[in-house]
């Protein structure tokens, strides 16, 4: 699925004609300019993304997500798409012809979010719009009083962004758009974690415990101040009214059935959900008849490797045994996160011989945050701007030990931190010869198929 996209990209090169020089350099030079104006409109309307690729000119706001907004967004959206299917592929190298493709793809897919609505949507089972704030202090630099300015500026907004954001789950509710019921048991910890009665004992606090040398002394008292009360004014009313909408009208309101299909237009939604994870023109019918392959040609290979094991149980009683023996288990997080740290090491020192180059940007081994960690998954990369003081992070989930094998560690590795999506994120961004869209655009397909392959590479490393 995963090279359908780039064969059509291929494709395109090899049909297109020879155009000379003097064409391809125009047209080039157009395609970038407005490639260019694409990516600032970008940045300007998701000042958080714009913090987290590095480009920090923004980081006093918080995006602006009302329906209006949405709205506005997509009809700008459609004149740049018009602007950019004016530009002749025929007249472009190939890295043009790819770089036009990707952003076309890319605005399609946003216009097309907006008119199925899907910004109905702000939070899902393990994520939302509340926990990517909380990231804000690993995100954001603290290197100078304006940098303390600027979060302040966006602690102080955290009311009315969260209450955008709860009208677009409103209008959901409405609609008939939420969430399946099941997905949201115990969905509350992510949010109560941040109303808390003491502003100095918040996550939100951390950048006022201790601050570099770029902020002069007689600013930080000032600071500290303002940090405390914009926490205890803004950031934990702002929490507090979101989790009594959650637990008074979203949970108790939201959809018994699973399936996105059975949301209002549900099909037509979930048929450009398949569309634009797989990159190909499969219907959900196909996709869950080749799963259905796919679970049988895994439960083969999962049997051949229990009988190589000698055992003499059934399948569900080895089954049984992977979830409930001691031995598989951590005993405390520390354990689990050292095991985990060990794999990637091991990995790390195998990389050389296997790829020519390695990123420049390494990456670190951490828990998963405590106050998302109930609802999170297993682990998750998280990347880092390219040039600046962090590194990517590796998380790992400590949360209930008991549902953490340790044989899962290995892969987890490979697909999460190396060679998976750290290695894979990292040197993509660092390619700074192409646009700069390209170098921070995630492809589900490409990305979660590059961290499957890696998986697999872990058998030959």
């Amino acid at each position: 699925m995963v090279n359908a996209l780039f064969c059509a990209f291929l494709g395109l090169t090899l049909l297109a004609p020879a155009a000379t020089p003097r064409e391809t350099s125009a047209a080039g030079s157009q395609l970038r300019t407005l490639l260019d104006e694409i990516w600032e409109f970008d940045l300007r309307e998701d000042p958080l993304m714009a913090t987290s690729v590095g480009d920090h000119r923004y980081d006093d706001r918080l995006p602006a997500v009302r329906v209006a907004d949405q709205a506005r967004r997509a009809d700008a959206r459609r004149k740049l798409l018009g602007r950019l299917r004016a530009i002749d592929p025929a007249r472009l190298g190939e890295t043009d012809r790819d770089s036009q493709s990707l952003q076309r793809v890319k605005l399609e897919d946003s216009i097309r979010e907006y008119e199925l609505h899907h910004y109905r949507f702000p939070i899902n089972a393990d994520s939302g719009f509340h926990m990517e704030l909380a990231q804000l202090v690993s995100q954001m630099p603290f290197d100078t009083t304006r940098d303390y300015e600027n979060y302040l500026a966006r602690l102080r907004s955290f009311p009315e962004y969260m209450g955008e954001n709860v009208e677009l789950l409103r209008e959901g509710l409405k609609a008939g758009w939420t969430l399946p019921k099941v997905a949201l048991a115990g969905y509350e910890k992510t949010i109560e974690a941040h109303v808390v009665s003491d502003p100095t004992r918040s996550r939100f606090y951390q950048p006022f415990v201790s601050y570099p040398a770029g902020v002069p002394e007689g600013d930080r008292a000032r600071l500290t101040a303002a940090g405390e009360k914009a926490i205890r004014d803004d950031v934990v009313p702002a929490y507090r009214t979101f989790l009594e909408f959650m637990t008074r009208d979203y949970m108790p309101g939201a959809r018994p059935s699973v399936g996105a299909g059975d949301l209002p237009g549900g099909k037509e939604y979930y048929a450009y959900l398949v569309r634009h994870f797989t990159t190909v023109d499969r219907s959900p019918d196909e996709v869950h008849a080749l799963g259905l392959e796919e679970v049988a040609r895994i439960r083969a290979e999962m049997e051949e490797v229990i009988r190589k094991t000698g055992f003499s149980g059934s399948f569900a009683d080895f089954l049984k045994f992977l979830r409930t023996d001691p031995r598989f288990y951590a005993k405390t997080p520390e354990e689990l996160l050292k095991q985990a740290s060990w794999i990637a090491k091991r990995i790390d020192g195998k990389l050389p011989s296997l790829f020519g180059r390695l990123p420049r940007q390494p990456y670190g081994v951490e828990p998963v945050p405590a106050e998302i960690a109930p609802k999170y998954t297993g682990g998750r990369y998280v990347g880092a701007p390219p040039g600046g003081k962090k590194a990517g992070t590796y998380w790992v989930n400590t949360y209930a030990l008991e549902s953490r094998p340790l044989y899962v560690l290995t892969s987890l590795t490979l697909h999460e931190a190396v060679p998976g999506h750290h290695l894979q994120g990292a040197l993509s961004a660092e390619l700074t010869d192409l646009p700069a869209f390209r170098r921070f655009l995630y492809v589900d397909a490409f990305g979660e198929g590059w961290g499957l392959y890696s998986e697999r590479l872990g058998l030959e490393m």
